[in-house]
């Protein structure tokens, strides 16, 4: 490529990966925003979480559309393909993180934010493992960093074995509380999509490390989270 399209490549690239970036950072805030509605229990709040989802979607749109155009345009090789292809990619998995924010927004309802159920604390716990999780792991997209991809990988057990622990506590509390099921069964699919977090965040890093290095980091532990069937997926 002569210089003039290399530098117009660079900026398209440039430009590729801030959406990802700003994708990022509304899904984080949206968890963030999502936790904070269920413990006050403030349905405007999640009405609003539910509504900005469709920001993140235009977004996701507008980097399938760049991507395309880099492909059919720029004609990228080696490692330059593999990170647009990568950011493709990783935009359909932030995607879906934003949907996860936006299917414990519409829970809100059915949860008293009264501290009535204990176990409600323990979730904002997790959901920041998680989200620390994406962050760091679109920062390590951003600086094409591998071995910061293998570390956020590293952290997955930590989210499942969080999860283990709210299961066994919520199944508790049930057996304990049997008026309280209904709401307690509640919050057992928003820990199941914040454990799905985790797991995505960690789909990430292999492509950002894949991306990066040209290899496929080795075969990881899916560690052993109890498995709840429902619409987390």
């Amino acid at each position: 490529m002569n210089e003039h399209t290399v530098k117009a490549f660079d900026e398209d690239i440039g430009e590729l990966r801030g959406l990802i970036a700003q994708m990022g950072g509304l899904a984080e805030s949206a968890i963030d925003a999502s936790m904070v509605a269920l413990k006050r229990h403030d349905l405007e709040a999640a009405a609003r979480i539910i509504e900005g989802d469709k920001e993140i979607d235009i977004l996701e749109t507008e980097v399938e559309r760049l991507a395309v155009r880099l492909i059919a345009l720029r004609a990228p090789m080696a490692d330059d393909l593999r990170e647009v292809v990568a950011a493709l990619k990783i935009a359909g998995v932030v995607e879906r993180i934003g949907d996860y924010a936006k299917n414990i927004a519409r829970r809100v309802p059915a949860i008293r934010g009264d501290g009535h159920i204990e176990p409600l604390s323990l979730l904002p716990a997790m959901a920041g493992m998680a989200t620390d999780m994406v962050r760091d792991v679109l920062d390590a997209f951003a600086a094409r960093d591998p071995e910061a991809a293998q570390r956020v990988c590293e952290r997955d057990r930590a989210v499942d074995d969080f999860y283990n622990s709210i299961f066994r506590t919520l199944v508790t509390f049930m057996m304990e509380n049997p008026s309280s099921i209904s709401q307690a069964a509640h919050m057992l699919f928003i820990a199941k999509n914040l454990e799905r977090v985790g797991d995505h965040a960690t789909n990430v890093a292999e492509m950002v490390y894949y991306a990066a290095t040209g290899r496929h980091m080795g075969e990881r532990d899916q560690g052993d989270a109890v498995p709840l069937n429902g619409n987390a997926e």
